[in-house]
């Protein structure tokens, strides 16, 4: 669905409410130039409470100190930040909606350094379902190997979203896509397993599960910190700073994805070798299912990961 056909009217942009339609930046805007934003991915959920923001508070968190490799100083305080985006919600009557905090350096001038530019931050939310497609939560999605390698941490920071580093993803994914996998899988610098393009991966073997650490050139998801500690709670034995190889994946038990698009999705093949029995396994049908239930239903014991709208 594209965005003129969703039912959203308004954006926030440096401190006010501005017509969809009218949210623009100059084209000689520095961050359009040489990727210099930092931006965030969170969902809002229908819960059994009310529409409430996942995890909002290490989202917003992270958003700040993305800036720091960059020097940018985001002009907003945080509760600025949280305040605009709860009534952006409420003044388009969303429910559940995935929303788009960004901050880049803007329009000045177009030297490399990008010290004399403005900071300026915009926020938008709309509906947005299943990234990977309704279906691929079911079945799971065949992945391809990519020939693109992620960037590491002593290239592009990657604990930071920075917009600009993003055309990695991209690659891999138009590569994936374009060969007739729904998605890609990165290896990092030394040949071992990264992640997703916009994803971090699990593998399950023998019952435990094994994830990239982050030395492995990997973002510090928020969603695979949630995964990490539901399954932790189910009772499973999580290996959360793991090396895996690329031949591991193959010969895995289980597979999946997870990310605030992808949530929780199962990988049925890599580079057309089946996984498992080809379908979502009992470790991810379990973690995903429990993901869900706590999305939905924001129990008592993970309510301090949501924030009510």
């Amino acid at each position: 669905m594209g965005f003129d056909e969703m039912d959203v009217d308004s954006i926030w942009m440096d401190g006010e409410f501005v017509d969809w339609d009218e949210a623009q930046t100059h084209v000689l805007t520095h961050g359009l130039h040489y990727g210099t934003g930092v931006f965030e991915g969170v969902r809002c959920y229908e819960t059994a409470d009310g529409p409430a923001i996942f995890r909002w508070e290490e989202h917003l968190d992270r958003f700040y100190e993305s800036g720091k490799p960059y020097e940018m100083d985001i002009p907003f305080e945080p509760d600025e930040i949280t305040d605009a985006t709860l009534e952006l919600i409420r003044r388009q009557d969303l429910g559940s909606c995935y929303i788009r905090p960004i901050a880049f350096y803007g329009y000045e001038m177009l030297g490399l350094n990008p010290s004399d530019c403005p900071v300026n931050v915009a926020i938008a939310a709309w509906p947005w379902g299943a990234y990977l497609g309704e279906e691929a939560l079911e079945q799971g999605v065949d992945v391809a190997i990519s020939s693109w390698r992620k960037y590491g941490s002593d290239q592009i920071p990657t604990n930071a979203k920075t917009t600009g580093a993003y055309v990695n993803s991209v690659l891999a994914s138009l590569e994936a896509t374009g060969n007739g996998y729904v998605e890609a899988i990165v290896l990092n610098g030394e040949g071992n397993v990264a992640e997703g393009p916009g994803e971090n991966l699990f593998l399950v073997r023998d019952g435990e599960i094994f994830t990239t650490g982050l030395a492995e050139s990997i973002l510090d998801g928020i969603t695979r910190r949630s995964v990490i500690e539901v399954a932790r709670d189910l009772g499973y034995t999580v290996h959360d700073q793991a090396t895996i190889s690329r031949g591991e994946l193959y010969t895995a038990d289980e597979l999946f994805f997870t990310g605030t698009a992808a949530e929780v999705t199962p990988i049925r093949s890599v580079d057309d070798t089946t996984i498992g029995e080809g379908s979502k396994g009992p470790v991810t049908d379990d973690i995903q299912t429990t993901f869900f239930e706590i999305v939905e239903g924001r129990p008592d014991e993970y309510a301090d990961w949501f924030t009510m709208v």
